[in-house]
């Protein structure tokens, strides 16, 4: 008998690593496809798999919603589990018992026994994929990790500088390394996998002779602070937004300033649209009168540090729609679901398949960082969209000392620290000295006076310091210890950086909106920089059970598209569009209200890809304005017949035939009459300031939904007797007097007909706008493949899963 069980052991352990280095040798989804454009490959010499997932991203694009089941595998490729049956295009073995299976789109499925090894490969394939891009960006993350004012990160890394760090940036990050040991088991396997893959992309560094600065941890760490910079953030424009409120007040007096300021921000709208109905109270207080803890900033008056203060960013593309069983045809949860990254060459993201050692997962990492971060498990998978949650504030530190480096905190002069980051290099130019100063709240970004004193302006990010803190909680969805959706809302929680995180099963759906989001001083006021003397500091953080979360909610689906991601979730300072007319809606309107298949789930988002929003949501209520009087003349009567017409089909902003045009006459229409409707509403109350409004928000964005269409919609809208959920509290079209708001828009409307004619002819059915401008260009340039312009994420995957482990 102790013999049989010895021989029974043996064969255990042969079959078990056996399966490690073969792979899983079950994949529980029905159906798991994805697309990453432009390719796999990331080389200055551009091969076959540098641009072969163009043809599928762009391929879909023109079908509108037009989607068959066929369509779904001859514009998306697998995303299987690697089980063995495959055949392996090329075969890599970086090492003793590690296995790197390259298929038919060049994507890498590691095998190895142990997670080191694994990690070791990972690493590999980074530095094989993804070199040139890691090594760009190794400095530029520094100075995310750090929060060099005025600095774009991400701009600087395809600019083709290099930033050469101090021993004091480097001592910065460094830090980090104690937040990891201090979480434990989890923190401290999380710093195994870090040098396990900084050791993988050093060996394939020293195989390919290419004479670089070894990789270590304080490069990771500075990937990851690039996550989180770019993706992971909200918040932090308060002093442009300040200064629109001192404008406002100087023209108008201190209560039209304030009213106006609570109109235009949207901050709790409640007839805006969002992905959870349940409500999860935060920042939702539109204060009426300004509060002790709030700094009013005098307009103009800002100076920046450095760089300067960067602006807000609102160029989001990332959408999810999860179905679940209940309203799935085929009685299985779906998800079409992916982050938007930009489309770059190399692209920042890269696909891998890793198994082993606990890890048993496919998808989306970011080259450099040893983590998939968006993909799928055995039985489950998950994506992501930025949440923008707000985790930035400036403080506003009352000057002393006769200087401006001595700050008062607490009761007592302090002097600022001087953080010596590193220089900026470029070729032909001298070094760029990278120094700042720093309060206690962090970097100072400039000064500036308010009400008439002058003060220094820092910016205070809650994660800044702690990127590492949310690896460990990304790295449990690495492993097969996820076993259900509860399991993910617990993990999804842990995370820091401000993200929408979206999970299916076979049997169920969830969502969780995360972050380390501050708790404020009940006299501090989001849009306007704090007062940082020390009496209207943070109170703490959001705790985990007060974030958006829900699994199968009662309506059977989860939509977002960078929206509100909950009922009473206010919006960040700098986020002025959570208002009723959201893209979000093109999606939902897409959807069928009874069961949906996974090609009505493509069907919706690949037509809302190519939807102008405006004659969708905003063109009906605009138009029953318009109609109440007769057109000024046949020429803008039979323009706003075209938009209408341009609506009825959709709104699509295609140019199916390649001619270099928008389809549709009534895009060029809308194009040019936006602006001038636009600012016809908006100009009796806000006259010179529109423009300075524009420069905080644009009047239009093809790839948001923005602030202005929630404008023009809910002013029109109560000047027609329905003002709807959160009405303004000021008329701004006409000031209130519907006949001269009327005549002001078909006034706008006539312009542009004139503006068009002269340009294009008197036909206005033979307009057309150009769609060149809108074609996707892979960043920096090394690329010259184009697709057509399309609002989608970058790396989308659809999946839907038969059973579960």
């Amino acid at each position: 008998m102790r013999k049989l069980v010895l021989a029974l052991t043996a064969v255990t352990l042969v079959v078990a690593v056996a399966g490690s280095a073969a792979g899983p040798r079950r994949d529980h989804a029905a159906t798991a496809l994805n697309v990453l454009p432009p390719g796999q490959a990331g080389d200055v010499a551009l091969g076959r798999h540098s641009t072969d997932q163009i043809a599928l991203y762009d391929g879909l694009t023109p079908l509108f919603g037009a989607i068959k089941p066929s369509h779904l595998r001859r514009h998306f490729k697998p995303e299987n589990l690697w089980t063995g049956n495959e055949k392996a295009v090329r075969i890599e073995r970086p090492k003793r018992g590690v296995r790197i299976l390259r298929d038919s789109f060049d994507v890498p499925h590691v095998f190895a026994s142990t997670r080191s090894d694994v990690q070791f490969a990972h690493g590999w394939v980074a530095a094989e994929d993804r070199g040139i891009l890691m090594e760009l960006a190794r400095g530029p993350g520094r100075i995310a990790a750090i929060d060099a004012p005025g600095i774009s990160a991400f701009g600087l890394a395809l600019s083709g500088k290099q930033f050469v760090p101090s021993a004091q940036a480097e001592s910065f990050l460094a830090k980090q390394v104690a937040i990891l040991q201090a979480q434990g088991a989890d923190g401290r396997r999380f710093l195994a996998d870090i040098d396990a893959y900084t050791a993988g992309i050093n060996a394939y560094r020293r195989k390919a002779d290419l004479p670089l600065p070894p990789w270590g941890r304080n490069d990771v760490i500075g990937m990851v602070a690039l996550l989180g910079q770019r993706f992971g953030a909200g918040g932090g424009d308060e002093v442009r937004r300040a200064m629109l409120f001192s404008a406002l007040r100087d023209r108008l007096g201190q209560q039209p300033a304030r009213q106006i300021f609570n109109d235009l921000r949207l901050q709790d709208d409640s007839g805006t649209p969002v992905s959870i109905a349940k409500a999860f109270p935060y920042e939702t207080s539109a204060k009426t009168e300004i509060t002790s803890g709030a700094a009013l900033i005098d307009d103009g008056s800002f100076r920046p540090s450095g760089g300067g203060a960067p602006s807000a960013l609102h160029e989001q593309m990332s959408n999810a729609i999860l179905i679940s069983g209940k309203r799935s045809a085929t009685g299985k949860p779906l998800m079409v679901a992916g982050p938007q990254l930009g489309f770059f060459y190399p692209e920042f993201f890269m696909e891998a398949d890793l198994h082993g050692g606990g890890l048993d997962v496919r998808g989306g990492a970011l080259a450099g960082i040893p983590l998939i971060l968006i993909g799928r498990g055995p039985d489950f998978a998950w994506s992501a969209t930025s949440a923008g949650s707000d985790n930035i504030d400036v403080f506003a530190e009352t000057l002393c000392g006769g200087d401006d480096r001595h700050y008062v905190y607490k009761g007592e002069c302090r002097a600022m620290t001087r953080f010596d980051a590193g220089v900026i290099r470029a070729a032909g130019v001298p070094d760029q000295p990278l120094v700042f100063d720093e309060t206690v709240h962090g970097p100072v970004i400039g000064y500036a006076r308010s009400l008439g004193r002058r003060v220094a302006l820092s910016s205070a990010r809650s994660t800044r310091g702690r990127e590492l803190a949310s690896a460990p909680t990304l790295s449990k969805l690495n492993t097969a210890a996820l076993r259900s959706a509860g399991d993910f809302v617990k993990a999804a929680l842990g995370l820091e950086m401000t993200f929408n995180l979206f999970y299916v099963d076979d049997r169920s759906i969830a969502m969780v909106s995360a972050g380390r989001l501050p708790i404020r001083h009940p006299a501090a006021e989001s849009p306007l920089p704090t007062i940082g003397d020390g009496r209207f500091e943070w109170q703490g953080f959001l705790a985990a059970k007060a974030h958006p979360q829900v699994v199968n909610p009662a309506s059977g689906q989860i939509v977002n598209w960078n929206n509100k991601p909950a009922a009473g979730f206010g919006a960040a300072d700098d986020n002025w569009v959570y208002g009723p007319v959201n893209r979000v809606t093109l999606l939902e309107r897409g959807l069928k209200r009874g069961k949906n298949s996974m090609t009505d789930v493509v069907a919706a988002m690949n037509r809302a890809a190519t939807q102008d929003i405006r004659p969708v949501a905003v063109l009906p209520t605009l138009a029953a304005v318009l109609k109440g009087g007769a057109a000024p003349n046949p020429r803008a009567a039979q323009m706003l017949a075209l938009l209408e017409a341009w609506a009825a089909k959709g709104g699509s902003r295609l140019d199916r035939n390649l001619d270099g045009t928008i389809d549709d006459p009534g895009a060029a229409i809308m194009d040019v009459a936006w602006p001038k409707l636009a600012e016809a509403v908006l100009n009796p109350v806000l006259g010179p300031l529109t423009d300075r409004l524009a420069a905080l928000e644009p009047r239009f964005s093809i790839s948001m939904s923005g602030a202005w269409i929630n404008y023009v919609e809910k002013d029109l809208s109560a000047l027609l007797g329905r003002p709807g959920k959160s009405p303004f509290s000021v008329r701004y079209c006409g000031k209130g007097d519907l006949v001269a708001c009327r005549a002001s828009l078909w006034a706008a409307l006539s312009a542009a007909g004139d503006e068009l004619a002269a340009a294009q002819g008197g036909d206005p059915a033979a307009w057309r706008a150009d769609a060149t401008k809108e074609r996707i260009v892979f960043a920096p340039g090394i690329l010259r493949n184009t697709m057509r312009g399309a609002n989608r994420p970058t790396f989308q995957q659809l999946i839907s899963f038969r059973s579960h482990r």
